[in-house]
């Protein structure tokens, strides 16, 4: 891995932390959220925690983009360089005092995720990497299961109600058919467990690039694939899918890619 990629990985690692440790002052205080027009809820930790995170990319890489979940894009004519930032990811467990919420933050370089990290401040759990040099997970290496056969594997989500409205049923009443434990409360810290071995799929149907700025080059240097249903390492599919490259083939024949989403959602016309 070059000097650089490790500088960015280094810069993102700290600016996490940083920020991970900021949400912890309002974590279970009672904080009220205010509501998006979307119907997501984001609070004052959601902004300062954003704030903190473009303060310090502004600093150093000036000249990069930024794209934040609660303060937009920040954008640079020809930028090759663009930060993905969410401040909070899994604010509905923030608010509820539920400690499985991360700040997450990807560098992407010339079209491709480089440099990811994703912190969970109320674990004081930091999984990170870089092209080249890894997915570590405090300290320690990180790597998928080593499970292969789907029957006994564990799947994660975050709301078993999402699968429909997105035309995802039938996908995921076979995935939940084929695997043996489903287990809730996922957002992105289902990503991380997928990273580091504690489950073997996650899977969400509708995500936004700042929703999965860092898990692409966490799951790929952690001998995984993170990406849309139909097998491509993207941030850009509205949809996210972490699994080991040996339960992949698997999983995407069970889940039918795009054709199987048009499909369920021509069935709710």
């Amino acid at each position: 891995m070059s000097t650089d990629l490790r500088s960015y990985l280094d810069f993102a690692v700290e600016t996490a932390y940083l920020a991970g440790r900021l949400t912890l002052g309002y974590f279970q205080t009672g904080i009220r959220p205010d509501m998006k027009a979307d119907d997501t809820p984001v609070t004052a930790a959601d902004r300062a925690a954003e704030q903190l995170i473009r303060g310090r990319i502004e600093r150093a890489y000036p000249r990069h983009a930024i794209v934040g979940e609660e303060f937009g894009v920040t954008q640079h004519a020809g930028a090759e360089f663009r930060w993905f930032v969410d401040p909070i990811d899994g604010t509905k467990s923030f608010v509820r005092g539920v400690p499985l919420y991360g700040v997450l933050i990807g560098l992407e370089i010339a079209g491709t995720i480089e440099v990811g990290a994703a912190y969970f401040p109320a674990l004081d759990e930091m999984i990170a990497a870089a092209t080249g040099e890894g997915c570590w997970w405090n300290g320690r290496r990180a790597h998928v299961s080593d499970v292969t056969d789907l029957r006994r594997a564990t799947v994660a989500f975050t709301d078993a109600a999402s699968f429909a409205p997105y035309g995802r049923r039938a996908a995921w009443e076979r995935i939940q058919a084929a695997t043996y434990f489903r287990a809730g409360w996922g957002d992105c810290y289902g990503h991380a467990l997928v990273a580091t071995g504690r489950v073997e799929l996650m899977l969400d149907p509708i995500m936004s690039p700042w929703d999965c700025g860092p898990f692409p080059v966490i799951l790929r240097e952690a001998g995984g694939y993170a990406g849309d249903w139909g097998g491509n390492e993207t941030i850009y599919g509205s949809e996210l899918l972490s699994t080991t490259q040996a339960l992949l083939p698997q999983v995407l024949a069970l889940i039918g890619g795009t054709q199987e989403r048009n499909a369920d959602d021509a069935d709710k016309r």
